[in-house]
């Protein structure tokens, strides 16, 4: 199904934010299931695992939140928060898969890292959009 001019625009706008959402939770799943796989693996206590699990999910929540709050944003920063999602997802995925499946011992440092370093990237993408946005109008 092809729609000419503004309205392919919008399905393509539409499609991306679906591929966003869908990798939103399968990141976010995928990612708290291999910390806990490492974690059993190490013989990590529960409530180290629980913690490590809403340290691992925090990327994916800020995501969250900002789809929530991005119903007032530009088209081209919400494109990018819909594009970085992806990318966070699969960074995620790999990175966590090769320390969980990787090594005999997983390194916990990875599972510290990734969270901050996925909330930096985010950040500094979504804000560079939204300033070079507000600069073009």
């Amino acid at each position: 199904m092809s729609i000419n001019g503004r309205g392919e625009l919008i399905l393509n706008f539409v499609l991306l934010r679906t591929a966003a959402v869908i990798a939103l939770w399968a990141g976010a799943a995928g990612s708290v299931g291999l910390m806990l796989y490492a974690g059993h693996r190490v013989g990590a206590p529960r409530l180290l695992l629980g913690l490590f699990a809403m340290w691992v999910v925090s990327p994916f929540v800020m995501l969250a939140v900002g789809y929530m709050v991005s119903r007032r944003w530009s088209v081209l920063t919400r494109a990018t928060l819909y594009g970085v999602t992806p990318v966070v997802a699969v960074a995620s995925l790999v990175i966590y898969g090769a320390a969980a499946f990787g090594a005999h011992r997983p390194k916990t440092a990875v599972f510290v890292i990734v969270a901050p370093a996925s909330w930096l990237i985010t950040a500094i993408l979504v804000a560079t959009a939204a300033f070079l946005s507000r600069r073009a109008s």
